[in-house]
């Protein structure tokens, strides 16, 4: 696709009462040098919450980090909150302790990206430059 010189825009957020919150902001802090403009929604917040602020901010995307053991959950949640919300276009990406068994039915249930342990920051971040150029963003 031709480039339409669209900075990426991600919203980053940590679902549920998950204190955790280093992992992320070292994603965050990656993406932002990457090039993206990144949106830290902070701690403890819902799938209303983290669907309303990427709508309001027009994001290209959607980054959950999970460490509870909750991402199922979750990742139901934000989706299900997207269809409701007529912006199911925006591509959900999972981070976090992610078992290996639960990447596929993460990946059924409509998530673009699963990263778990280990995961590079470079392979995030292009996985979010694909997801933002098969929306035709870039």
């Amino acid at each position: 696709m031709k480039a339409t010189g669209h900075k990426i825009r991600v919203l980053v957020a940590k679902p549920g009462l998950d204190g955790h919150d280093r992992g992320v902001k070292v994603v965050a802090r990656t993406l932002r040098d990457a090039g993206m403009e990144v949106i830290y929604t902070g701690l403890r917040q819902t799938a209303e919450m983290i669907v309303a602020v990427a709508i309001q901010e027009d994001v290209d995307c959607i980054g959950l980090s999970v460490l509870s053991g909750s991402h199922m959950e979750f990742a139901e949640e934000v989706l299900a909150e997207l269809r409701q919300r007529d912006a199911s276009d925006i591509p959900v990406v999972i981070g976090g302790i992610i078992p290996r068994h639960d990447v596929a039915s993460l990946e059924a249930l409509g998530i673009r990206g699963v990263f778990g342990p280990g995961s590079s920051i470079t392979a995030i971040a292009s996985a979010i430059r694909a997801l933002a150029d098969a929306r035709g963003r870039v």
